[in-house]
């Protein structure tokens, strides 16, 4: 990674001397297998005798023509960049290379379906990517019009940004030229070719326009592909954006593109989408699973105003396009699909990931300080994402949505095809909500951490509060107090009928909190009610304590409590105490199994159930995890069969169980589970699901390399070779983690979704000890697999490979040591660092188990 990493100045300083006006970019896809051909031709304007550098990572550089002057190769490019010298006022230059595929999933990856042989490519290029496919600006301030012309296979589908403008065929090969595109950043510019199969629907925009859609995926995945429902979410949320931004889609077309081997979820190229294939169900997946998906849908189509049109002028503003986007897909989700409780999948989900983030020693303010490339690599955190649209939501709740939609309606109109900055958009909501936002922003945008809300409620001999205020801390390292626009909710038993009872809200009142402390008079003289919930309706970005009484109320009756999000905000309050080591995991793990087989919300469900993994594998003591986990794994299986046949709570805790078994019951339970011998009503064991009872039963000593063997030879697919990858890499010898370990240390051939896998495998062991000798083996690797890896193969081996089971002292020691020793890349070390957080939290959750 050495000398590709551009920095923020180097990007300042080009950015003062260019102008980008266009890109003609030709490439031929027929010239072989490692390598394609490209041929670029860049019109830009630039100050007359400056000198500056173009992106383009190379296999060779052909030739290179600047203003009618041919330039010596060899003297003017490195493989990396392309120097540039005396430039003119305005500027010719065409760049002939032949560029090299991948298969990590960055620049343009290429995949060969085992199913038939047929070859696949798509496009990946945020953050720094294009330039791998061809010479370019790489920085998102230099925006320009992009006219692409491929030459492909004949029967290729060929998909770009924009429609296309025409074809030629040429036996058994075709060019493809499409429309030039509007201004937009090369980061966003997109290729996919291949034999996809394709289905195609249509939408009238608000402006009038017929906008074509297309729908995409492998051919052998085409069974599986539920187009019509994508078009339908796809249109509920273009209905909605273009309502409520009151701006048209930006672009000609809007097609959605499955691909293999994707390392998101989805990626935001204008008018061609790209979907990790995880969201082409070839078998039962979650509810959880299925909402995703069409927050996904949506948080792309978001995209296409905030990031698309109007584009940040460097990374550090990142934050703002994704923050946006995952706020206002959610918003969207909620209020025009069928999937209405939306919020409280965001606050299990996203919340659950920006507090966890936010409490790492690498947390980082939401407008981060981003020195280079490396630095917005890892800043695709839960800072970015969650964070940034928890306090989206927050600004929501303190200037009204409607004037929040109305400023992002004038930022969308006033900037159009440019690049911003936060202040561009503060400015905007300033002007419609009429609040100054300079001091909000200070304190929520430029600052890191979390605060946490309690409340202190005093009470008389009959139960009437007497007074109650909302106490506000931080940790000594992050101290900032932040004003909060938050609900507080009063709950109280009710007779539901059949002897049973629930737990609804009886009042709410919505207040400003800020400071220390904040007085609540509305609620003195009311009867204490059973359960008092602070930031009820998740308005708050803030970490929340329940008082003893409401916390006794809520674990008593959690199953019981009649709201959703409600629920979320108690199991999420119960989850952190842990994390924090307030209180024991083995009290969390029988709150989980004493109240989930109630839950209705798949996302909650999912969640709380690998807080549940997390909280057994890590942080119960060890003398009592071996029984911990058995008992869990018991619980499971008894909700399981307790389960409504078919429903999305029985495949979870099958799911789950599997995830937990060790004794010989349980493996025999999952053996007789994949055999047939067991049957649970209405439970398909299909294909994936299969996958995983056979990496339970590998992890357990019960099956090996002939089972593997045989089930990936009966599944045959990209699927089936990763979960063969997981499986074989979770063999519990000696010999299983080595061979392990040697294929993708020793090796830089493996494609990026198999070195991943490989990670999970390799981490998944009831016997520990096999990962000890890979204490030193890690850190004598890291430091070379960051020099010689790309970013995203290095950020897999770091993170999937680090032997984090082991949670002892020993592992800390070590981390520590490296770190001591090793004090740049800077991005390398944050790896590094969050991994020993996450060693010494689950420590201190240890210690606070072992007392009981």
């Amino acid at each position: 990674m050495p000398g590709e990493n551009l920095t923020r100045i180097e990007a300042a300083e080009r950015r003062a001397i260019v102008d980008t006006h266009s890109y003609d970019v030709v490439l031929n896809l027929t010239t072989g297998d490692e390598t394609f051909l490209s041929s670029t031709t860049v019109r830009f304007a630039a100050k007359k005798g400056a000198s500056t550098f173009i992106d383009a990572i190379t296999a060779e550089v052909l030739s290179v023509m600047l203003n009618g002057t041919s330039l010596d190769v060899a003297k003017v490019s490195d493989g990396v960049r392309i120097q540039l010298d005396d430039l003119d006022e305005e500027n010719v230059l065409t760049v002939v290379a032949n560029m090299r595929y991948t298969n990590t999933g960055e620049g343009l990856h290429r995949f060969v379906d085992p199913v038939d042989g047929e070859v696949y490519l798509y496009s990946q290029f945020e953050v720094p990517d294009s330039r791998r496919v061809y010479p370019v600006f790489e920085q998102p301030d230099l925006k320009a019009e992009f006219t692409f012309t491929v030459t492909t296979p004949h029967e290729w589908a060929v998909v770009s940004n924009s429609p296309v403008a025409s074809v030629e065929a040429a036996g058994p090969i075709k060019t493809t030229v499409f429309e030039t595109t509007p201004v937009i950043s090369s980061y966003i510019t997109a290729l996919i070719a291949g034999p996809y199969k394709s289905w195609h629907s249509e939408l009238t925009s608000s402006d009038g326009r017929t906008i074509p859609l297309g729908v995409y995926a492998r051919a052998s995945l085409a069974e599986y592909m539920d187009a019509d429902y994508i078009f339908d979410k796809t249109r509920e949320g273009f209905a909605f954006y273009e309502e409520r931004f009151d701006v048209p889609y930006p672009f000609a077309k809007y097609d959605q593109l499955f691909v293999p081997e994707f390392n998101a979820g989805a990626m935001e190229n204008a008018g061609a989408i790209t979907f990790t294939e995880t969201y082409v169900f070839r078998s039962k997946v979650t509810d959880a699973i299925k909402e995703r998906r069409v927050v996904t849908i949506l948080h792309e189509l978001a995209h296409m105003w905030f990031g698309d049109l109007v584009t940040m002028k460097w990374w550090n503003d990142l934050w703002l396009n994704e923050s946006f986007a995952e706020y206002a897909s959610t918003l969207a989700t909620a209020e025009a699909t069928e999937w209405n409780e939306a919020w409280t999948t965001f606050s299990a989900m996203e919340k659950s990931w920006a507090y966890r983030q936010d409490q790492l020693p690498s947390t980082h303010p939401i407008v981060a300080t981003i020195n280079d490339l490396e630095d917005v690599q890892v800043n695709f955190d839960g800072i970015t994402y969650a964070k940034g649209a928890s306090v989206l939501k927050q600004l929501v709740a303190w200037v009204g949505q409607d004037d929040f939609l109305a400023g992002v309606s004038q930022y969308f109109k006033k900037h159009a095809h440019s690049n911003t900055e936060l202040r561009d958009l503060l400015v905007e909501l300033e002007a419609t909500s009429g609040r100054d936002l300079t001091s909000w922003s200070k304190l929520w945008l430029e600052t890191a951490g979390v605060n946490t809300l309690r409340p202190d409620i005093a009470v008389d001999a009959d139960g009437t509060i007497t007074g109650f205020a909302v106490l506000q801390s931080a940790k000594a390292d992050y101290p900032t107090l932040r004003p909060h626009r938050l609900a507080i909710g009063l709950y109280n038993l009710r007779d539901a009928g059949q002897g049973k009872q629930s737990l609804v809200r009886d009042q709410r009142i919505e207040l400003d909190v800020d400071g220390e402390r904040t007085e609540v008079a509305e609620l003195v003289g009311l009867k204490r009610p059973d359960l008092v919930l602070i930031n009820d309706d998740d308005l708050a970005y803030a970490k929340i304590r329940l008082d003893e009484a409401s916390l006794a109320s809520a674990i008593e009756h959690l199953s019981d409590i009649e709201s959703p999000l409600a629920r979320s905000l108690v199991w999420g309050s119960a989850w952190d105490a842990t994390r924090d080591a307030e209180t024991p995991a083995s009290d969390y793990v029988r709150l989980v199994l004493g109240n989930i087989g109630s839950e209705t919300e798949s996302t909650t469900l999912r969640t709380t159930l690998n807080q549940l993994v997390l909280s057994v594998s890590s942080y119960v003591a060890p003398e009592h995890r071996e029984s911990t986990r058995d008992q869990a794994a018991d619980a499971l299986w008894q909700l399981a069969s307790d389960a409504a046949p078919g429903s999305d709570a029985q495949f979870q805790f099958v799911k789950f169980f599997a995830a937990l078994a060790s004794t010989p019951d349980q493996l025999a339970k999952v053996a007789g589970l994949r055999d047939g011998s067991i049957v649970l009503d209405d439970l398909t064991i299909d294909t994936d699901l299969a996958w995983e009872l056979i990496s339970s039963l590998v992890a357990g000593g019960r099956a090996g390399t002939a089972e593997i063997d045989a089930a990936l030879a009966a599944d045959n697919t990209a699927n089936g070779a990763q979960a063969a990858a997981q499986a074989r890499a979770a063999i519990p010898t000696a010999e299983g983690k080595a061979a392990a370990w040697s294929s993708v240390f020793d090796s830089d051939d493996l494609p990026n979704t198999i070195v991943r896998m490989t990670g999970i495998g390799f981490q998944r062991t009831h016997d520990t000890a096999l990962l000890e000798p890979y204490v030193a083996k890690y850190f004598d690797a890291i430091q070379s697999v960051w020099a010689s890896r790309t970013y995203k193969i290095a950020e897999y081996l770091v993170e999937g490979m680090y032997p984090f089971p082991l949670v002892d002292q020993r592992l800390a020691d070590a981390t520590r040591a490296w770190l001591d020793a090793n004090q740049e890349p800077a991005a390398l070390r944050r790896l590094v660092t969050e991994e020993l957080a996450s060693v010494e939290r689950a420590l201190a959750a240890q210690k606070r188990d072992a007392r009981g």
